[in-house]
């Protein structure tokens, strides 16, 4: 048994130690969010915030983050209102196959709290890590760049 934080709240979980916390969030605790893309660690599809870190999900075992706060896109949200950067990514249609946003999501989020003033470039710089098939990347940006200038 694993205890950890999810989304603010307290949950034990039955997974073994190194079983990938993607796996723990997706199949245990039934949070979709975080999707499944390269396997590597690469793409971005499983990002999650963990204490303030942004790390793959499906490159992290369960063990290493026990006893520590995780956050999924799911858990952006405040009562059922989205978090900024959410809401500019629905308001300007920023996304377009919905696969990568979900990590896209979470990086972004993670940057605004850390730096509030980011521009254009280190928006960019930020989401490097975090593939967009689709090519909505600039609409991203722009999404993400608005969701800053709300907060």
């Amino acid at each position: 048994m694993t205890e950890l934080t999810v989304n603010g709240a307290p949950v034990t979980v039955a997974s073994d130690g190194d079983t990938p916390l993607l796996t723990v969030l997706r199949d245990e605790l039934g949070l979709v969010g975080s999707r499944f893309g390269c396997g590597q660690g690469l793409c971005g599809a499983c990002f999650v915030n963990v204490d303030g870190t942004v790390m793959p999900a499906c490159q992290t075992p369960l063990g290493q983050v026990a006893g520590q706060g995780v956050t999924t896109v799911e858990g952006l949200s405040r009562d059922g209102t989205p978090h900024p950067v959410q809401q500019a990514i629905l308001d300007r249609q920023a996304a377009q196959c919905g696969f990568c946003i979900s990590g896209i999501v979470v990086r972004a989020a993670a940057l605004l709290a850390e730096e509030p003033d980011a521009d254009a470039d280190r928006v960019a710089e930020a989401l490097d890590r975090n593939l967009c098939r689709c090519g909505a990347q600039r609409r991203i940006i722009g999404a993400v760049l608005a969701a800053r200038d709300l907060t």
